[in-house]
């Protein structure tokens, strides 16, 4: 290598394109890129090695006439530089024959110095960029075991999942239940135990999943997708009942863990009536009538929950967007579901992720098996990959082997190229300084051979775009040519191939088909086997039991001369005797059994109306005494009420009656607005419109101070009432309002409440003035409403 290098830089320009790339194959050929013995290292394309177009005649012209000025330059130099050459030989000459010997060794040693560290330089330059090329190896194998390492983890990832699912489709074989969660048997178990007890208004029913059937397997999926999921829901008569079913499953379900959904809704008996809000469509069902839902209660709930009596199921996916989306969608139907599980709305269509359905398959094995396909697949690929991390990581190791030796070498280079540099300066110090004469001549000559190698460099460049077009040309006819012959050959080659291909296709099909034919032999077969062991086991038990019973009649075995029928008509003819004499006489276990059962019966019902007519007695005294106590609070009230309305009245000085018939169920009220002893009482609508508004204020807070009620209540009471009036109100309201504190009091007035008194328990709240020529509410149709929803 330290050669070849050396000759790129002392050799002629025709040599400056050969030596690097020897350089560089030699390289290659002693340190592989990524340390793999069985496969050559991947280099990057020439330029040269992609076919181009040519370039025009014009082009080519002119590169000619570029060389030819360079070169007609280049040789008016050389003259000029062989006379200067000639020039500073007889000085050199001159000089020469006076130097010391000592001079003449000094320079020698120079020069081999300076040869020597131009070798050392080639040799570090080629080993940077050898270092390089191993560094952007080992950058590049790293980013391949990240990204495959983050793609194992992936893998691993989605490998754990589907060994969950499996687990748990093996599980569900003997329980379908386990499907909807390991923990659905134990719940439900346990929600019969509660609701035995007593703990549940109505019995909760769920999962929705295991209440429903699918009429057609192939829409699983869709179905799937569009319940979600309210497939593990339960529904609840009340929140009683939910309260109590959430308390079950914390029992079941940890609480970082997921919690079926729990659906509170009456339980009714009857399906709702969805005629007029239901979609239709003559060619495909709805989620609704495509079930089969034995339980009303789980009809209701997906309606109510999930509208499914207006979202429709089309198979094909092309025709749902023809339904949906290019023409108006049927009636009522917003969003349709096809086989594969995507969603379908008049303007969007979503994807489904997921490909099989999982909780509502009626062939689990058929899951399973597909599964442990998966798994086995998953498996392989984690296998591939593991190994492909192992080969990336010994490779990772080789190519930074390779370059700390690199590096190492790279220093002792250095080090040496160092001291080569000292030596020389060293030696270049004893130097004489020459003649001025010399110097300056060798300076010009320095100058034109500086201008010499730039015209040579033009002209090297020049000549080397020449060649390469010419090459280029070349190339690229003799790459079509190859290109054309390889195409015809793989032609040829291809077509038996496909012959063979088609062959052997032909002939799986015929064997699988084969091999379904014989499985199904197979089965029906051993399908009748079963049937013929069933039947052979059933005969010997009832031989076991012929024989027990016969034993019971006599233990010891007797040979029978007589025949079958023969024996069949003596049991005939014995039994109706055995009837005739039980009929006769009766049996008498029997009719003891009957009279104790009687009898007991008889002295249970005895002391059952014994003790409801106790009980009885005792809520008639109790009854009595909750009605004379009833009277009595009443009187309390109605005197309160009375003394309460009295005392507000009297604020105004004016005097009222109110007088409770409670039998008749009336109230009478008199108000008289002047004193009493100088006015009779008056009936309300003598009243003027204030002084019933103040008098209707009073009868209200009478009213609440015997209510029980924790929100007080009025509207628009001050609109007929004067400034006095509403004042005299308002502060018996807040006085009332202020002993209270428990309970809350809301009025609404057209009046502005500014005039207040400011509290921290007084909160006026003002609403916006109507828009002038107003003439409808701001309120959306309820269509709109819930197509937002």
């Amino acid at each position: 290598m330290a050669h070849e290098l050396l000759a790129y830089t002392m050799g002629t320009p025709g040599q400056m394109k050969t030596c690097p790339q020897e350089a560089y194959a030699s390289a290659e050929q002693q340190h592989s890129w990524r340390g793999n013995n069985d496969s050559p290292p991947r280099t990057r394309q020439s330029p040269q090695e992609v076919p181009k177009r040519s370039l025009s005649r014009a082009t080519r012209a002119q590169k000619h006439v570029l060389y030819n000025r360079c070169r007609s330059e280049y040789r008016s130099l050389a003259k000029d530089g062989e006379q200067l050459q000639a020039r500073i030989q007889e000085l050199k000459r001159s000089a020469d024959q006076s130097l010391e010997p000592a001079r003449r060794e000094r320079q020698s040693k120079i020069a081999a110095l300076t040869d020597k560290a131009q070798s050392h330089e080639a040799q570090e330059e080629l080993l940077g960029q050898e270092l390089e090329r191993f560094q952007q190896a080992i950058k590049k194998d790293k980013e391949e075991r990240s990204r495959i390492m983050q793609e194992e983890a992936d893998i691993r990832q989605v490998l754990d999942a589907k060994r969950s699912h499996l687990e748990h489709l093996r599980g569900s074989r003997s329980n379908r239940l386990k499907q909807f969660g390991a923990q659905v048997p134990a719940l439900l178990e346990a929600i019969d135990e509660a609701y035995k007890k007593g703990q549940f208004t109505r019995k909760p029913v769920g999962p929705l999943g295991a209440c429903i059937r699918l009429r057609d397997p192939e829409l699983a999926l869709a179905i799937e997708c569009c319940l979600k999921g309210l497939i593990f829901a339960f529904c609840c008569h009340n929140y009683k009942d939910e309260h109590v079913l959430q308390g079950l499953m914390k029992n079941f379900y940890p609480p970082a863990t997921f919690r079926p959904q729990i659906i509170v809704s009456e339980f009714r008996d009857k399906v709702y009536d969805v005629t007029h809000r239901a979609a239709y469509h003559p060619d495909f069902p709805t989620v609704l009538t495509a079930l089969d839902i034995d339980n009303a209660v789980v009809a209701n709930s997906l309606i109510d929950m999930r509208r499914i009596e207006t979202v429709l199921l089309i198979k094909s996916s092309p025709l749902a967007r023809a339904v949906m989306q290019a023409q108006k969608p049927p009636k009522n139907c917003k969003e349709a579901f096809t086989a594969e599980g995507d969603q379908v709305f008049e303007r969007r269509y979503y994807s489904s992720e997921r490909t099989r359905p999982r909780y509502l398959t009626g062939d689990v094995e058929k899951e399973i098996s597909h599964l442990e396909k998966e798994v086995e697949n998953k498996m392989a690929q984690l296998g591939a990959l593991q190994q492909h991390v192992h080969s990336l990581e010994s490779d990772l190791q080789k190519n930074q082997e390779l370059v700390s030796s690199h590096h190492r070498h790279l220093k002792e280079l250095k080090i040496k190229i160092k001291k080569i540099l000292l030596e020389i300066k060293e030696l270049e110090n004893e130097e004489e300084n020459q003649s001025v004469d010399i110097s300056t001549l060798e300076e010009e000559n320095e100058e034109i051979e500086k201008r010499m190698k730039e015209v040579e460099e033009k002209m090297s460049v020049q000549k080397e775009e020449m060649e390469n077009l010419r090459k280029e040309r070349a190339e690229a006819e003799q790459t079509y040519e190859d290109f054309k012959m390889k195409i015809h050959q793989v032609s040829e080659l291809a077509e038996p191939v496909k012959e063979e291909l088609n062959e052997a296709d032909a002939e799986v099909d015929a064997q699988k088909r084969s091999l379904r034919h014989y499985e199904d032999r197979l089965s029906q077969h051993m399908a009748t086997v079963q049937v013929k062991k069933d039947e052979l086991a059933r005969t010997e038990r009832e031989l076991k039991e012929k024989i027990a019973l016969a034993k019971k009649i006599c233990p010891e075995r007797m040979e029978v001369k007589k025949s079958p029928s023969a024996l069949d008509k003596e049991i005939t003819r014995l039994r109706q005797k055995i009837q005739t004499e039980s009929d006769s006489h009766g049996d008498k276990d029997e009719i003891i059994r009957q009279y104790k059962e009687a009898k007991d019966t008889y002295q249970d019902l005895d002391s059952k109306v014994k003790s409801l007519k106790k009980f009885i007695k005792l809520l008639e005294k109790i009854m009595a005494q909750r009605y004379s106590t009833y009277q009595q609070f009443r009187r309390c009230l109605t005197l309160r009420c009375k003394l309460y309305f009295d005392n507000l009245l009297s604020q105004r000085a004016y005097s009222g009656k109110m007088l409770f018939d409670h039998k008749k169920e009336t109230l009478a009220i008199t108000v008289q607005p002047g004193e009493g002893s100088k006015a009779a009482f008056s009936d309300m609508r003598s009243l003027s419109g204030g002084e019933r508004s103040f008098s209707t204020v009073c009868f209200i807070l009478s009213l609440w101070s015997i209510a029980e009620s924790p929100f007080r209540c009025l509207d628009e009471f001050d609109v007929y009432m004067d400034m006095v009036n509403r004042r005299i109100a308002m502060d018996m309201i807040l006085k009332m309002a202020d002993s209270q504190h428990y309970r809350q009091f809301i009025l609404l007035t057209p009046q502005n409440m500014s005039s207040l008194p400011p509290s921290r328990l007084i909160r006026i709240l003002r609403m916006p003035d109507p828009e002038r020529g107003q003439r409808t509410l701001p309120f959306r149709p309820v269509n709109q409403e819930e197509e937002e929803d």
